[in-house]
């Protein structure tokens, strides 16, 4: 397998461990050698959100929908991003593309 693969899989790890600021090191590793993974790009983000950095989150799910633009996870990702940043008219419309391209389970992965 490749480094970044390794480097995501322990960042999925982490992240399943309840341990996201360290999944935040090992998928920021992975997104500098496939900085056009959107897997990558989208556990990082997940980890982003899971300690606050709500910006951090943001951009990384932006750049999920650059590079996969029906991605409904995505959608639903950033506009809970969104709305923590009490920006909630712009999240809407992410929550609403999601819900149309694929209605989601209560259990989003994000967290709490």
């Amino acid at each position: 397998m490749s480094e970044a693969y390794d480097l995501y899989q322990q960042g999925r790890r982490h992240l399943r461990s309840g341990m996201a600021a360290q999944a935040t090191v090992a998928l920021e590793k992975a997104k500098k050698l496939e900085p056009d993974k959107a897997s990558i790009r989208e556990a990082l983000g997940i980890a982003y959100f899971r300690i606050t950095r709500w910006a951090a989150a943001e951009a990384e799910f932006r750049k999920v929908l650059e590079l996969s633009p029906v991605d409904d996870y995505a959608h639903y990702a950033l506009g809970r991003t969104l709305q923590k940043q009490g920006r909630g008219a712009e999240a809407s419309r992410y929550l609403k593309l999601a819900r149309c391209l694929r209605p989601r389970s209560p259990g989003d992965g994000l967290g709490p």
